[in-house]
């Protein structure tokens, strides 16, 4: 398998999208706010630390920060470029003993995504600019005098460097947590899925838009994916959704999908056959077998694809196409076939997501069309074929594979966050699936 892989790979390669993302204003603000309490601490670390560089220039007399709370911390899309990020820092200064100053830091930074030699998305800082001013301090507090001192003095005592530093640190776990999204997730122990971005993203007032690929991986190995008859292109994102985030997948990934497990082989089925039938004067033809074998074995039958499955997308609905080579033949040490018929069958597909996994599974057979491939007992009426057969094939082929599909598909996301409020909406061609976005806590 692995040489066939090598070679449909090296024979192969296209690199077009066939899912992607929209993350809204409103899923901008979430991140914005879930970023305070982690600003916070990176800046409370440093610029408190004894042996860090002062945020101040003054040598005759170093203050010293007592106290770091971020008030105030937002994110604002700036269209065709990127990010435009403004943190408003408190900081409890003791200048000289008894005395206590509350200074506002104010940090303005533009953030741009680019994309490293491995193919990852990491956000830069650009354009730092820093103002400070003097909020309150010990003595206007006993006055009950409030100001605002001016700031001009003020900003030419700032380490600006020191400061803008703080911004690319405060990068490196949002940019962590960014290359997760190109992780390999696991399907089944021989399969594995893995969404690429293609291209930077594109930043817009109704968000910041992603074009992925997916890579399917069997034993190892990525393999070619049938080509999409259409381009598929992000659909127009809603101009004011509720929603942090809406995922789009086009018809031709979940084809790709099925493809890659049959590939991986994780569909080859080997059923029992039931000897029952509701007319007794149907089943002894196939089950006289005395004249092949030597002793009255199980009947069982092995299903293989003869040609690989394929979605099909409409409005609110999607369905399974399958068509199998079905075998029937006795359980031997050597399984060995006395009649083959080919199957086509067509099922509903469910589609739910559970955290980050879509949940897929086969249901409600609306067509099942049997005919005979080749026999070794005679000729075979299609009746006969469809009285005995057709209801374990019903049964028990949608079963085995939602079995492989129980542990359902990881879809792209990025680690430390979960999806919530979900909704898979079915359309032609396409599926989106708008959702908000959950910040895990780690447990301590």
């Amino acid at each position: 398998l692995s040489i066939l892989l090598s070679l449909l790979v090296s024979a192969h390669a296209t690199r077009s999208p066939d899912c992607g993302g929209v993350l809204t204003p409103s899923g901008l603000s979430y991140f914005a706010e879930i970023s305070k309490p982690h600003a916070e601490a990176v800046l409370r670390q440093d610029l408190m630390a004894p042996t860090a560089p002062n945020v101040f220039y003054s040598s005759t007399n170093r203050n010293q920060i007592d106290s770091v709370t971020v008030a105030e911390l937002t994110l604002t899309l700036i269209p065709d470029t990127g990010l435009r990020l403004s943190i408003d820092v408190d900081l409890g200064v003791t200048p000289a003993p008894s005395t206590t100053k509350v200074m506002r830091l104010s940090i303005l930074s533009d953030l741009h995504v680019e994309m490293n030699p491995e193919g990852n998305l990491e956000m830069v800082a650009s354009g730092c600019k820093t103002s400070m001013e003097e909020m309150q301090s010990t003595e206007e507090v006993e006055r009950s005098v409030s100001h605002k001192s001016s700031s001009s003095s003020v900003d030419k005592e700032i380490n600006v460097d020191k400061i803008c530093l703080e911004v690319t640190k405060l990068l490196l776990l949002p940019n962590e947590r960014l290359m997760s999204l190109t992780a390999q997730f696991p399907i089944t122990p021989s399969c594995q899925v893995q969404y690429l971005p293609l291209a930077v993203p594109m930043f817009s007032e109704q968000g910041i838009s992603i074009s992925l690929q997916t890579i399917f991986q069997v034993v190892g190995m990525a393999i070619p994916l049938p080509v999409s008859p259409v381009p598929f292109r992000m659909p127009e994102p809603a101009s004011s959704s509720p929603s942090h985030l809406t995922l789009a997948f086009s018809e031709h990934f979940y084809s790709s999908l099925f493809f890659a497990l049959e590939m991986a082989g994780a569909f080859n089925m080997t059923i029992p056959v039931s000897r029952t039938s509701k007319d007794p004067e149907i089943t002894p033809p196939v089950w006289q077998m005395g004249s092949l074998f030597q002793e009255d074995l199980p009947v069982m039958l092995q299903a293989v694809f003869r040609s690989s499955p394929r979605v099909v997308l409409e409005e609110s609905k999607a369905a399974l196409k399958l068509f199998l080579a079905v075998h029937v033949g006795a359980e031997t040490p050597a399984f060995q076939s006395f009649l083959s018929m080919n199957v086509d069958m067509t099922a509903e597909l469910l589609l739910s997501v559970a955290d980050t996994r879509m949940m897929i599974s086969a249901a409600g057979i609306e067509e099942t069309e049997l005919s005979l491939a080749t026999s070794d007992v005679g000729p075979v009426p299609a009746a006969l074929l469809e009285e005995l057969f057709s209801p374990t094939i019903r049964e028990k082929v949608p079963a085995q594979m939602n079995a492989v599909l129980s542990e359902g598909v990881f879809l792209p996301h990025i680690s430390s966050f979960t999806y919530t409020d979900v909704n898979v909406m079915i359309h032609k061609d396409y599926v989106l699936v708008p959702c908000n976005l959950k910040l895990q806590v780690r447990p301590e």
